[in-house]
């Protein structure tokens, strides 16, 4: 089958298409023909190596298709099941084994390519909006890269919520996808002071949440876009880490909170992760949640989808198919 392997760390470059054996489900897993798989800046950290995994590699944290063979000891999957799954690797491959307790049914209504491209993001938007700070109404809430694949999704699903949406964007295009989306308000982050923009456009009180997943280039501007106890979620680096920060500096702010959640923590317990897959799904099939698909590139062509996930000129989702 065909796998894309790293057996080094670097750029897009180290992402080599290869002919590997078919892999075996053991007990507890099951082996997926992968139909389509969605790429993810988790996958840029991998490859990278900011984050260590061992090598050779085959990324891919993210994909959806049919199951082909099921382990010992799998009695809620079947073969022939149209499962998804996120925070797995492998995916970047024609066939992957993951641990059945990661997989999520897909509805006979949602595509493959739906599903691949929401869960890790989707699943995302929602622990950010449900969970980290469950958005109230008429609450006004800033989302940085508001026209990128997670942006898009916080903005939809904070707007469910009954918030305001304040966005930020790079050009006029991501603003028309953004303001599509829902968001009340754009900020052209090129152009003006995030922060001072936040301030006219709240008269002062600052947001009570931001989500951010660009990091050093906006770590600032989140802060003090902040209503006092207000939640700073930073969720990402695209921009790279950011830099030690003093605690009083916190207090300052208006004594905020800060938190660097993870995907991981939000989904631990099985019935958590189908409970969120469930509420995306369901939104989904209600046509009340778009998932928009930016890019889509041949599995031989991934270096050329990290190189423009890298470039921060995409909107929407990147999709490996």
């Amino acid at each position: 089958m065909r796998a894309i392997v790293m057996e080094e760390f670097g750029g897009p470059e180290v992402l080599r298409p290869k002919e590997i054996d078919d892999p075996s489900p053991g007990p507890g897993q099951a082996l997926v023909d992968v139909r389509a798989r969605g790429v993810n800046f988790i996958d840029t950290y991998q490859r990278s190596g900011a984050y260590q995994v061992p090598l050779p590699f085959t990324p891919g944290m993210e994909a959806a298709g049919t199951i082909a063979a099921v382990g010992e000891g799998v009695t809620d999957l079947s073969v022939g099941d149209r499962v998804g799954w996120a925070m797995a690797p492998g995916g970047y491959a024609d066939r992957a084994v993951v641990d059945a307790s990661l997989l999520v049914p897909v509805p006979e209504a949602v595509t493959d390519e739906q599903a691949a491209a929401l869960l890790l993001q989707g699943m995302t938007a929602h622990y950010l909006t449900h969970s980290v700070h469950p958005v109230a109404e008429g609450e006004n809430v800033l989302v940085h890269a508001a026209a990128g694949g997670t942006g898009l999704l916080i903005t939809q699903l904070a707007k469910a919520r009954g918030a305001r949406v304040i966005g930020t964007v790079s050009t006029q295009e991501k603003e028309d996808i953004a303001r599509d989306a829902g968001a009340d308000e754009i900020i052209r982050y090129t152009q003006t002071s995030v922060a001072e923009a936040v301030q006219d456009l709240t008269g002062g009180q600052g947001v009570a949440a931001v989500y951010d997943g660009v990091g050093r280039d906006t770590f600032e501007a989140s802060l003090n876009s902040l209503r006092p106890r207000g939640v700073l979620a930073l969720f990402g680096q695209s921009s790279g880490p950011v830099d030690p920060v003093d605690p009083q500096r916190l207090n300052t702010a208006g004594s905020v909170y800060l938190t660097r959640p993870s995907l991981g923590h939000f989904v631990a317990e099985r019935e958590e992760l189908l409970g969120r897959a469930r509420d995306l799904f369901a939104l989904v099939e209600q046509k009340r949640l778009n998932v928009r698909v930016g890019g889509r590139y041949p599995l031989e062509e991934v270096a050329r989808a990290h190189s423009d996930l890298a470039s921060r000129s995409t909107s929407g989702k990147l999709m490996l198919i």
